[in-house]
């Protein structure tokens, strides 16, 4: 054969959704029928959603996937296409597998061998790992199968496939997304593909799951490590591409190291011979652009998009509520949610104080208006002097502190949380990772809500998308002011974040170092920090563990997210 054709089907599957999900496959399988594919391919475990944690634990989950697999198979027979489906299987055990399907038939299945237990992992917990690689041979070519984390290991089991005379490796997955992973997966694969001299196929997720999102990015590289076929980022696709046989014999004839491999093999992978398909007249594939890559702050803005949207929908909500201060975070906040939900979907409420500063107030106002919002001020006035009014008596004696601010922001809170239960809309929370990292925020108060939008985003960065954002827009909809104001919690006269914080640029540098790098406070401050500035940062990180327990779910962005990623005891005293 000149060439294989292969279907990558990057679309947004869902976790739980076994129905929803199976018709999806099967309408993808129809749906490319006219482009004469000779595999149809689609992501880890497709067919029951990832991850689907402890409904794995179900047993009437399990055995309603295997049924749901059947039925695909049952309604694909018709054509020729080779499909693999990722799914459950159940034998002595549960795996993670793929299904190879021809003619109304599983003609195999690969259980995946190396099952990733770190960061927001835990297969472990789920999965037993399966044993051997599996090759598949199609009209006299063999063709690797493997899941996710079996082609990320150098001398993995992709590599015995390789050695059995694997001409193309196959690859589907679920990989989650943080900042300018696509990259990092991109050039893994080339590599992989460069080295083992066999095109690459790989297919990825897309969508948002609680925290995760999945950021889709599929390729098709080829035996050199040229990517031929890059998917979208953040978006369904049907990515078709050509793989050419012959260069990869070329390439082969050229390159001693396979044989090597093939003379050190002793046989482990499983071979199954597909049916013998006739070769099929079908239409080149046009020349089209390959999907280019995200600059940094608009790759984040899409992840936050995409995981606003998808947690909104799939849990069955239509509205959205913002707590609109002025400040930056809610700005963005709004604008993600607008560009996720659209503007009719989404709802600001302005809810000013005796502190709140004309400019802010006008800020929030302006953009509701650039938006396109509705938006209701309810002032918090009238309430809080309520408040202290009944707590005089026990407070009498005591001088106002951050209880007094704090009670603002839960009356705010309360507010927000009234207008969801009588709305049914969705609270967003606007807490930033700065502010959650060293505890600043309220519990209860700003804290109180259903989803953390930018809970993993650091305030230099919520600066940095906010200005893409109003490029990226042509105009000002993020007024001007609420970038060049300092930023304020405005709960008393005169406050701004600097009075409890230093500086965001040197507070974000030092979270950098202790969240994500996991360095020492003396490691810290041998990087050119100050002392002081250091030990007090990484006493209000270790302190507010509670706090972050209790806060909402949050699209997750960088490497060491709080919750699935950085798991620290609260009760703990090593320091």
């Amino acid at each position: 054969m000149k060439s294989l054709r292969f279907s990558l089907i990057q679309k947004n599957f869902v976790v739980g959704g076994i129905e929803e999900n199976k018709e999806k496959i099967i309408s993808s399988v129809e749906e490319v029928q006219k482009l004469k594919p000779d595999f149809i391919v689609f992501p880890e475990l497709s067919l029951v959603g990832y991850p689907p944690e402890d409904l794995l634990l179900k047993h009437a989950f399990i055995e309603e996937n295997a049924e749901a697999l059947k039925e695909i198979t049952k309604r694909t027979s018709k054509y020729d296409s080779v499909i693999i489906v990722g799914f459950v299987d159940k034998d002595d055990d549960i795996y993670n597998a793929a299904a190879v399907i021809q003619k109304g038939e599983v003609r195999g299945v690969y259980r995946k061998i190396l099952l990733p237990n770190y960061g927001v992992f835990d297969e472990k917990r789920y999965f037993s790992s399966g044993h051997k690689p599996l090759n598949v041979e199609y009209n006299g070519i063999k063709v690797g199968i493997s899941v996710c984390e079996d082609i990320w290991i150098p001398d993995g089991p992709v590599m015995e496939e390789i050695a059995d005379g694997a001409m193309i490796l196959v690859n589907i997955s679920s990989s989650p997304y943080h900042i300018q992973k696509g990259l990092s997966r991109e050039e893994m694969l080339k590599v992989r593909a460069s080295d083992s001299r066999a095109a690459v196929v790989y297919v990825n997720s897309v969508g948002g799951q609680d925290e995760l999102v999945f950021d889709g990015h599929s390729l098709v590289i080829d035996e050199m490590g040229k990517v031929i076929g890059r998917g979208p980022d953040f978006d369904e696709a049907v990515l078709t591409s050509d793989v050419i046989i012959p260069h990869i014999v070329n390439a082969n004839l050229h390159d001693p190291r396979r044989r090597e491999m093939a003379k050190n093999s002793s046989e482990r992978t499983k071979l199954i011979v597909l049916d013998k398909i006739e070769n099929v007249e079908r239409e080149e594939i046009k020349e089209k652009e390959i999907s280019h890559s995200l600059e940094i702050e608009e790759e984040i803005f899409k992840a936050l998009s995409l995981g606003v949207r998808d947690y909104v929908k799939k849990n069955g909500f239509e509205k959205v509520l913002i707590g609109l201060s002025g400040g930056m975070d809610s700005s963005l906040v709004a604008a993600v949610a607008v560009e996720a939900l659209g503007n009719e979907n989404v709802v600001g409420v302005l809810m000013p104080s005796m502190y709140s500063s004309k400019s802010s107030v006008e800020d929030a106002e302006k953009l509701a208006k650039n938006l396109g919002i509705r938006t209701y001020t309810i002032s918090i006035e009238e309430v809080f002097d309520s408040y202290l009014k009944v707590l005089k008596p026990i407070f009498a004696g005591t001088q106002p502190n951050i209880t007094e601010e704090n009670l603002q922001a839960r009356i705010r809170g309360n507010y927000l949380m009234a207008l969801s239960n009588k709305f049914g809309w969705l609270v967003l929370t606007t807490g930033n990772k700065s502010e959650m990292s060293v505890g600043y925020a309220t519990l209860y108060g700003d804290m109180a809500g259903g989803f953390a939008v930018i809970k993993d985003l650091y305030k230099t960065m919520v600066y940095k998308v906010a200005r893409w954002y109003n490029k990226w827009k042509g105009r000002e909809v993020i007024p001007q002011n609420v970038f060049v104001k300092p930023p304020s919690a405005e709960l008393k006269p005169g406050q701004v974040d600097q009075d409890s914080l230093p500086p965001y640029d040197i507070l974000d540098a030092i979270l950098d170092l202790y969240i994500e790098k996991d360095l020492s406070p003396n490691e810290i401050v041998e990087a050119g920090f100050d002392k002081n500035i250091v030990e007090k940062t990484v006493k209000m990180v270790d302190r507010n563990e509670y706090k972050r327990r209790q806060s909402p779910p949050g699209v997750k962005l960088t490497t060491r997210a709080f919750g699935r990623d950085r798991r620290l005891p609260i009760t703990n005293h090593y320091r």
